[in-house]
């Protein structure tokens, strides 16, 4: 049950908002103040004189006990029928008289009356716990005095609702001219503040000055307020089940941090990056490794075989940094060299600064003379590192390496960690004295979308067609280097940056390192990315290449509109063919949202804005702990994991770990299998949309805690 409690003076708008709030969640509803209200009249029309200079305190205390005690009130906790009773007469309207007005707080003032009342309302809280109580167990929103701070000083939610006093006496002189009894706010708080402080909140208690605020920004606020009750509420009611289970350091940060931030490298801080280049052998990913405290994959690059650049989050003497480590360059394989080539300079073009690795025990070659001619046209800020100096009577090897004209090279040893301190001073220096440093690489506040598809498929149309205007195609041959276009295009409104990839020619005598460069040039862009805009061209059978693409994409983690353009050549048959392999070669993708258009005559291009915007959406949305336990544990109850060596893995606990993609943490007592990972991802996507976004799912086994 969640318990609200608000509290504040006069003239706040204290009893329309927590009616409204009630009605919003299905809570019941308690005006305390009314309870205060039934009092004075109740003591009224008992003939107690009220305007006596001194009141017989005991005789209202008495005739207030009893008006309790003997069940002569009654008040309803529903908030679209919040009337009050007296021996069964309604007397709502009675109440808010002027007369009771003018003596409530006189009545209310007398502490032993609001003892009475205490206990009473106290009552009235606590039933709504039950079943079978008007909100069936859900919660109540209780307002009136001394709610957030001695009736329910442990409700779950507790705010202390004001405004300034020229505000309110406008707000209650309104409700007069609405037939309400007017009265002084500023003699309604001096009465009431002998008894009560209400004009500061207490500690735990929530100050919300509406002064400024509309009727309905203010519930908004209020129901944020209650949400987050009942989302920890929840919370800790799901986490309970992993009691008893066996559970490591990393269990309980992701248990307990998971809002802590999002780990997804289009969200975090601004950080500078750092590519670690040179040639083969050298000892690039030993470097990564000593830096990164660990032992990373060790990614290599063979002809005809596509790998990716490989990014990690890096810390050195307190400075987090992004380190990208690349495949070497190869100068005598013939096709491939350039290739690779190019994807270390694509990673020198991404970065703000560079670590440039040679080999001390072989010295300098003229593949490190090429690699230097590239890092000057990159313009970037270069350390050198002379690796395999393993002590320091192999210093002398670092000094051939002052003709690279590329300042101070710096023995080390990756292996042995030796220097690489010195080094990482050194890089961590230069990385400051950069023209920019950015993890990203692009503005903050533009959401980034990147082209991609196999070539010839209208990707550049497609940009000059949302652009407005033409821009010069560029055809690539395998071999040669050209880093992404990026261009600013302004959609409904909302301004892009769209990472364009134009095609790449292939030559069939060179198809491999063609190809290579094709899915580095994609990746790079993805990886750069939010949004991958995929591209196929409708009038030409789907290809392998259309599907590697899109794969790229997928398992890049990034929001994904899949775009079929040419769609005006298409005839009623070819359609058909589409919709059939859409059911098979795109099983993988089904959850993306599919926009056919034409980027030559901009038929349907106004529908991608949309598109893209709810893809971002999905990829953004993150599912509170207690939503998603109570849905998971519905989804099992109705269809429970199968039976597997006569046990069957039940779902313990779950927690959304990040957004970007949404990546979902299951906590189970057994393994669960693919297929059902699968039954899992449907029922979420049906339940909570997703729509162009990828959802991943991960589950840990826990056992039961040894006693």
């Amino acid at each position: 049950m969640i318990r609200v409690a608000i509290d504040g003076p006069a003239g706040v708008g204290k009893s329309s908002t927590a009616k409204e709030l009630a009605r919003h969640f299905g809570f019941a509803y308690l005006d305390t103040g009314a309870m205060y209200r039934a009092c004075a009249w109740w003591c009224l029309h008992q003939g107690i004189d009220l305007d006596a200079a001194q009141i017989d305190e005991q005789q209202i205390t008495e005739t207030v006990g009893e008006f309790f005690t003997e069940d002569h009130f009654d008040i309803s906790v529903d908030p679209d029928r919040p009337i009050v009773l007296a021996d069964g007469e309604d007397i709502s309207e009675d109440i808010r008289s002027s007369e009771v007005s003018t003596h409530v707080s006189r009545v209310s003032g007398i502490i032993p009356v609001r003892h009475v009342l205490i206990a009473a309302q106290r009552a009235y809280i606590a039933r709504e716990a039950s079943g079978d109580s008007f909100s069936q167990g859900r919660g109540i929103v209780a307002e009136g005095r001394d709610i957030t701070t001695v009736v329910a000083p442990d409700a779950e939610v507790r705010v202390l609702l004001t405004a300034r006093e020229e505000v309110r006496q406008a707000r209650r002189s309104g409700q007069s001219a609405q037939g309400v009894g007017a009265e002084d706010v500023a003699k309604r708080d001096r009465m009431d503040s002998k008894v009560t402080s209400f004009l500061t909140a207490a500690d735990g208690v929530v100050t919300l000055d509406n002064s400024d605020l509309t009727f309905e920004q203010t519930l908004d606020q209020l129901i944020a307020l209650v949400d987050q009750a009942i989302e920890e509420q929840q919370y800790q009611e799901y986490a309970a089940n992993l009691e008893g289970y066996e559970l490591d350091e990393e269990d309980r940060e992701l248990i307990a941090g998971e809002d802590e931030g999002d780990a997804d490298a289009g969200s975090g801080k601004q950080v500078g990056v750092i590519a670690v280049v040179g040639r083969p052998n050298v000892g690039k990913s030993t470097l990564v490794n000593r830096i990164l405290g660990r032992r990373a994959a060790v990614v290599e690059d063979t002809p005809g075989v596509t790998r990716d650049r490989v990014s990690y989050d890096a810390e050195w003497a307190g400075t987090d940094f992004k380190l990208v480590d690349t495949g070497g360059w190869e100068a005598d394989v013939e096709g491939i060299a350039s290739a690779i080539a190019s994807q270390a300079q694509v990673a020198v073009r991404l970065a703000d600064a560079v670590i440039f690795v040679v080999d001390g025990q072989i010295g300098m070659t003229d593949t490190d003379e090429r690699i230097v001619n590239m890092l000057r046209a990159a313009g970037k800020p270069v350390t050198l590192a002379v690796n395999k100096v393993d002590d320091a009577q192999s210093e002398y090897l670092t000094a051939e390496f002052w003709k690279l004209g590329l300042g101070e090279p710096y023995g080390i040893s990756a292996m042995h960690g030796r220097g690489v301190g010195e080094l990482l001073d050194a890089a961590l220096d230069s990385l400051k004295s950069a023209d920019r440093t950015s993890g990203f690489l692009t503005p903050s506040h533009l959401r980034r979308v990147a082209l991609v598809g196999r070539p010839n498929v209208g990707k550049s149309s497609l940009l000059n067609q949302l652009a407005h205007e033409e821009r010069s195609v560029v055809n690539d041959l395998a071999g040669t280097t050209r880093d992404p276009v990026d261009e600013i295009i302004s959609m409904d409104g909302q301004d892009w940056l769209f990472i364009d990839t134009a095609g790449i020619k292939r030559r069939q005598h060179k198809l491999s390192g063609a190809e290579y460069y094709s899915s580095l040039r994609t990746q790079a862009a993805i990886e750069r990315a939010e949004l991958a805009l995929v591209l196929f061209d409708a009038s030409q059978p789907i290809a392998d290449q259309d599907l590697k693409v899109m794969s790229q994409a997928v398992d890049a983690g990034r929001a994904i509109v899949l775009v079929f353009n040419k769609w005006d050549l298409m005839d009623e048959f070819s359609r058909q063919r589409l919709e059939r392999l859409w059911a098979t070669e795109f099983n993988r993708v089904t959850w993306a949202e599919r926009v056919n258009l034409s980027a030559k005559t901009g038929w349907h291009t106004n529908r991608l804005s949309r598109a893209m915007q709810t893809a971002l959406e999905s990829w953004d949305k993150r599912i509170p702990t207690g939503k998603l336990n109570a849905f998971l544990g519905r989804i099992q109850a109705a269809h429970p994991h199968p039976l597997r060596g006569g046990k069957q893995p039940r779902i313990l606990f779950a927690t959304q770990a990040s957004t970007r993609p949404p990546r979902f943490v299951i906590f189970a007592t057994g393994f669960l299998e693919h297929g059902y990972r699968r039954y899992l991802e449907r029922q979420l996507r049906e339940e909570f949309g997703f729509e162009g976004s990828p959802v991943q799912i991960s589950v840990k086994v826990r056992e039961k805690r040894r006693k």
